[in-house]
């Protein structure tokens, strides 16, 4: 499959693994609606690329994961115009968290406003140490439009999420590792080889049990207990007629590496 896009670089790096940068470093990577659209259509592919089973999401440069939305697109947007350009937002950034596929975001600088909502979007969140992070929209008389005041608060907690929100403030990464924002913390130069190896270590995972994880936990974490325990129990009866739990059972039983397969 054929990635070609302007503002993002998509790398297949062997494996299954594929790397995706926002690549807009001269305005450090903000998100115009050109790359919020090529967003959507590059998870888009991703979800339909068989070859593609885990994907690292990171900008470029070393000051700047993304440091917002494109303030030059939101200034003068009338009522129709903003509603319409959060739900485009909120659309691409439901695509990453329902790829049923492992993202990780490896975040190298300023993550803020529509950028934490991106790595917000990820299943996980590897930082370097100097990262930043916020949600300054209420600085400009504005809120979140891309998913923040929803999943911030799932991740860390509605106070915590509240506290951030409201206030605007930006935090440091070891306050964000603190709260659960960040799940683990590397030097810079270290970020992206440490996302990749963590990346890899899913790779040897079977893809179906990868699949349905992360759809008991994100299903289950929008419902009652009750629900997402019929869901789990479902997706434990699907799951045990596959080939990749014959393979992984025998594997073990004959004390080799198994050889999943996705079916």
């Amino acid at each position: 499959m054929e990635y070609r896009f302007e503002h993002l670089e998509v790398e297949d790096r062997d494996g299954g693994l594929f790397r995706v940068t926002v690549s807009r470093p001269e305005v450090l990577n903000a998100l115009n609606d050109a790359t919020i659209a090529e967003i959507d259509r590059c998870f888009a592919q991703l979800k339909e690329d068989p070859s593609a089973r885990v994907v690292v999401l990171t900008g470029s440069g070393p000051k700047s994961f993304v440091a917002g939305a494109d303030i030059q697109e939101l200034a003068g947007q009338s009522a129709t115009e903003g509603r319409d350009r959060s739900r485009r937002g909120q659309r691409a950034f439901d695509r990453i968290e329902q790829l049923g596929k492992p993202t990780i975001a490896a975040v190298n600088g300023f993550a803020l406003g529509g950028g934490c909502e991106l790595a917000l979007a990820c299943h996980l969140r590897f930082a370097s140490e100097k990262s930043r992070w916020g949600l300054p929209e209420v600085t400009l008389g504005i809120i979140p439009g891309f998913g923040g005041t929803q999943r911030l608060g799932r991740i860390v907690g509605v106070g915590r999420a509240l506290e951030l929100v409201l206030s605007g403030e930006m935090i440091r990464a070891d306050e964000a590792h603190r709260i659960g924002l960040v799940n683990r913390l590397f030097a810079p130069e270290e970020l992206i080889d440490g996302a990749e190896a963590f990346a890899r270590t899913l790779l040897q995972r079977g893809p179906v049990a990868l699949r349905f994880v992360l759809e008991s936990v994100l299903r289950g974490a929008d419902g009652v207990l009750r629900e997402g325990l019929d869901l789990e129990s479902d997706l434990f009866g699907v799951i045990s007629s596959t080939e990749d739990v014959a393979e992984g059972m025998t594997a073990f039983l004959e004390k080799r590496t198994p050889d999943f397969t996705g079916r």
